[in-house]
């Protein structure tokens, strides 16, 4: 799952007005408390494929928003084993991601935010070597500096290191997903001096995930967005056009976000000059 747009309609210079800058990042709970139900896991070493399984089917069943709490309470529970795999943390996160997203109380939103980010704090710490860790942090912080706006000015900064991180060793990683994340990032952002943002940056960082994985819709979203953020409306309007046209008949048709980058593409045709 990519979440690939993460910031919904909220523009993030909103978020640098009036707030009390507080760090995006502070000594995350142990994986044990980490959860609505914070259980302790009866999960074995020798139970953790079979409990990864089902977590990855209840996954798939998006949009089903149970489904995926269901499947982020089993990643969780595969997470509080010793050894704790690296598919557990990852899993926990995009299931969190994706709830941050869906979920209607700003609340609970906000609680899941967090929990991302001490998701992925652990995997970084236990996983170091594996860059969708790194990659799941960052998007984690975006969402936290979203739903606890006091986090957004170091979230920011912190983000803008961990996605050239991931772009520097793994660019391939989700279609191209530091760069596509980065590109908005320096779109959504205030510029300098207050914050990283930089249309024309981005638009590098769009063209960049664009060349990777052109076959992706969410890279042409965002390539569209960044040529409209540029001054270049009618070719912004193509790359919709392309995004839309993939999302119907392209390899990703099926995927269970296609509905919402057909939503994106289809509104953006409606409102673009």
């Amino acid at each position: 799952m990519s979440n690939w747009r993460l910031y919904g309609a909220v523009c993030l210079a909103s978020l640098f007005v009036a707030c009390a800058c507080t760090s995006a990042l502070k000594e995350p709970p142990s994986v044990a408390a980490i959860g609505a139900d914070a259980s302790r896991s009866g999960v074995g070493p020798t139970d953790v494929d079979a409990v990864l399984a089902r977590a990855e089917h209840e996954f798939a069943q998006r949009p089903d928003a149970a489904a995926v709490q269901q499947s982020l309470t089993l990643y969780l529970e595969a997470a509080r084993t010793e050894p704790a795999p690296v598919e557990a943390f990852l899993g926990a996160a995009r299931a969190t991601a994706w709830l941050v997203e869906h979920e209607e109380d700003g609340q609970r939103r906000e609680e899941l935010a967090v929990e991302g980010v001490q998701i992925g704090q652990h995997c970084v710490r236990l996983h170091p070597t594996v860059p969708e860790c790194t990659y799941r942090l960052a998007l984690a912080v975006g969402q936290q500096a979203r739903e606890r706006p006091s986090t957004a000015v170091d979230g920011l900064e912190v983000m803008v290191e961990l996605l050239g991180e991931v772009i520097a060793v793994a660019p391939q990683l989700d279609f191209a997903g530091g760069d596509r994340v980065m590109a908005l990032v320096l779109l959504r952002a205030p510029g300098w001096p207050t914050g990283p943002g930089d249309p024309e940056s981005a638009l590098v960082h769009a063209e960049t995930a664009r060349g990777l994985f052109p076959a992706y819709p969410p890279n042409q979203l965002v390539f569209a967005e960044a040529l409209d953020e540029n001054g270049r409306p009618r070719q912004a309007r193509q790359a919709y056009e392309t995004a839309a046209d993939l999302t119907r008949m392209g390899e990703f048709a099926g995927d269970p976000e296609a509905a919402e980058w057909l939503a994106e593409a289809e509104t953006a045709l409606a409102e673009i000059q």
